[in-house]
């Protein structure tokens, strides 16, 4: 949802600067050369189309119908898009705090690189479920998964975490693949 909102910021933006860029290039043509026509956008015939319209005419009511569902999709996109940050335990009464999944992630993952035998891990987090991918050389999955998912489970529950998250662990050795 955030790629979705940042590519219609993209989008808007460009058509704002296009729009102003062509609004400026009309000036500037109205300005040296007013007796002639615009030069790209036909602004006088405009002008008396829209003087003819009255703010009760049904092209203007469904431009505004339209207006106002584009900005309520907008605003809809927007409010869905925000970051869900991981609740902590609140050291205090009245004192609300949050971390960020990626801040847990770190934290997951710097504990499992310090395991023996474990070469790289990558880990995402989000309130609801930790993953981490651990690789090996030396020890198959079936030997250090075991021992991963403890050290992750234990890691989390040092954490004042307001409630545990799933914690799925995942072992790539080549030991496994022979």
């Amino acid at each position: 949802m955030r790629v979705l909102v940042r590519v219609l910021s993209l989008l808007l933006g460009l058509a704002l600067a296009a729009a102003g860029a062509l609004l400026a290039i009309e000036v500037a043509w109205a300005w040296w050369r007013p007796a002639s026509p615009s030069l790209l956008v036909p602004w006088r015939q405009w002008r008396d189309t829209l003087a003819d319209l009255s703010w009760q005419s049904t092209p203007v009511l469904i431009t505004a119908a339209a207006v106002a569902a584009a900005g309520l999709l907008l605003a809809l996109f927007a409010a869905l898009a925000r970051r869900t940050n991981v609740g902590l335990r609140e050291p205090s009464p009245g004192v609300t705090v949050e971390t960020s999944p990626r801040s847990l992630a770190r934290i997951v993952g710097t504990r499992v690189r310090g395991e023996d035998n474990v070469t790289g891990a990558s880990v995402s987090a989000t309130a609801k479920r930790v993953r981490v991918r651990a690789t090996s050389a030396l020890e198959s999955e079936a030997q250090l998964r075991p021992r991963l998912l403890g050290a992750v489970r234990a890691t989390l529950a040092d954490l004042p975490l307001q409630r545990q998250p799933k914690v799925s662990v995942v072992v790539d050795s080549p030991r496994d693949r022979s």
